[in-house]
């Protein structure tokens, strides 16, 4: 009895310590110029700006740019809090809406809370396990057809990624819709990517012929398109993914009205194959530049048994999986990840404001050394089961953003990436230019800003 008094009156000081109370976050002091140099710095490259703040303030830095405070906040432990969103301290939809809700607006990201909750359990009906097979069902041989009629024997200059963007568009098209562009393809894609341009205008005001004017109205162009299409999709027994979303229904009945149907697939259709295009581009790259890991892939497809379903021979495909999850790491589609505070919170001691837009930076943290080995290498292995870097820190690797939020179509994203590399590796080698390193573009989706030039055999 004694003993047990004794520990338990050595564990008192520790259980009833008193915590230093968090210091309010003070913003940094920086000359107008450098200010301007540093807006610059997070538009043309997140990771630079995000490696220069951090470096020099440490992890919770705040901002004061006219009225508007950023508090940006770098680590693994800051994407979890920002995933987890502890009593909902974060939205996601007062930031998001400031940065596309003009042109994505009510789309499942720009979400919060018990709306959120709703919006995605109606959605979940078109990323259901039967759903995804039929979607694997269409997607396969119309992969192999698009890969197929790429150029014959040899071609010097094949731009990768408009190649793998309408590959992406004509694949959503016809898993998301449930029909053939044909014609509309061209606009859809100017529309989209005139969209996705406008996310993040350098001018954030309307006026007549610059980006946001013009996104706006790409958007409308989108609306007009699908509009007209919820009432037959709704009435029929269609199984593509728009017409899943027209007739998905809560236990009281009730589902998304015309106007929802719409917003969810444009931020769907945007999602899925820019995002996807993102990935396949910097996979071919990464491919390119490291040649030994394309003969590793072109092995792994090769002694795919060919008696097995396409499913069967996906889930086998790990060393794929282990590169694409190293482009995702090296070029993540989002470089950041903002939220808007709701309410004061800690973070390592220190006090955030309310009213406050904070960023999360997963490109920064994919580049960490605390977490992964020498991460400026490309090293497919580092995600292998016996070297396993991500499970270091479980917020370590976040491409697909967390919690709630997590991107609703990952498994989908991760079956057609699958799909195309299969094909690519099976009936093309491809290199690059001596020299050349992929000029990105980090944001507002991660892009090659010279379309990815690659020397492409037919083999």
């Amino acid at each position: 009895m004694s003993a047990e008094r004794a520990n338990t009156s050595a564990q008192d000081p520790a259980e009833t310590a008193v915590h230093a109370q968090p210091v309010p976050l003070q913003p940094i002091k920086t000359s107008w110029l450098e200010s301007w140099r540093l807006m610059r710095q997070s538009y043309n490259s997140p990771l630079e700006h995000g490696q220069y703040l951090q470096q020099r303030y440490g992890n919770v830095v705040l901002q004061q740019l006219g009225r508007i405070k950023f508090v940006h906040m770098f680590g693994a432990d800051a994407n979890r809090l920002a995933l987890l969103n502890p009593q909902q301290i974060l939205s996601n939809k007062k930031s998001w809406d400031m940065i596309i809700g003009r042109i994505f607006p009510n789309g499942l990201m720009l979400r919060d809370g018990e709306d959120h909750r709703y919006h995605r359990r109606l959605m979940q009906a078109g990323f259901k396990s039967r759903a995804m097979q039929g979607y694997l069902t269409q997607m396969a041989p119309q992969v192999r057809q698009a890969i197929d009629a790429w150029p014959g024997a040899q071609h010097d200059n094949f731009l990768a990624f408009p190649a793998f963007k309408k590959m992406t568009l004509d694949l959503a098209a016809t898993i998301f819709l449930g029909m053939a562009l044909g014609k509309d393809a061209s606009m859809m894609n100017r529309a989209f990517e005139t969209a996705v341009a406008a996310s993040m205008p350098r001018v954030p005001v309307p006026i007549p012929g610059n980006l946001l004017w013009r996104g706006i109205r790409a958007r409308r162009t989108l609306c007009r398109f699908f509009l007209p299409q919820v009432a037959g999709k709704r009435a029929g027994n269609d199984q593509d993914l728009f017409a899943l979303l027209c007739r998905a229904e809560d236990e009281n009945g009730k589902g998304y009205t015309d106007q929802e149907i719409v917003d969810h697939i444009i931020f769907l259709m945007m999602a899925a194959h820019d995002t996807t295009t993102s990935t396949l581009t910097s996979m071919t790259y990464a491919l390119a530049k490291n040649p030994e890991w394309q003969d590793k892939l072109r092995e792994e497809v090769n002694n795919l048994d060919s008696r097995s379903s396409d499913h069967e021979q996906l889930s086998s495909m790990s060393q794929t999986e282990w590169v694409m999850k190293e482009a995702l790491r090296l070029y993540p589609p989002l470089s950041t990840l903002p939220k808007y505070s709701n309410a004061e919170f800690e973070f390592e001691g220190h006090l955030i404001p309310a009213g406050a837009m904070v960023v999360t930076y997963p490109i920064h943290t994919h580049y960490m050394p605390a977490y992964w080995d020498q991460p400026t290498l490309f090293d497919p292995a580092r995600f292998s089961p016996a070297r396993a870097e991500q499970k270091r820190h479980g917020y370590s690797w976040v491409p697909f953003s967390g919690g709630a939020h997590m991107c609703i179509g990952l498994h989908f994203a991760e079956m057609q990436i699958k799909l195309v590399m299969r094909e690519m590796l099976t009936h093309y080698s491809w290199q690059v230019a001596p020299g050349y390193t992929m000029p990105v573009q980090q944001s507002p989706i991660s892009k090659p800003r010279d379309n990815l030039p690659i020397q492409l055999h037919r083999r």
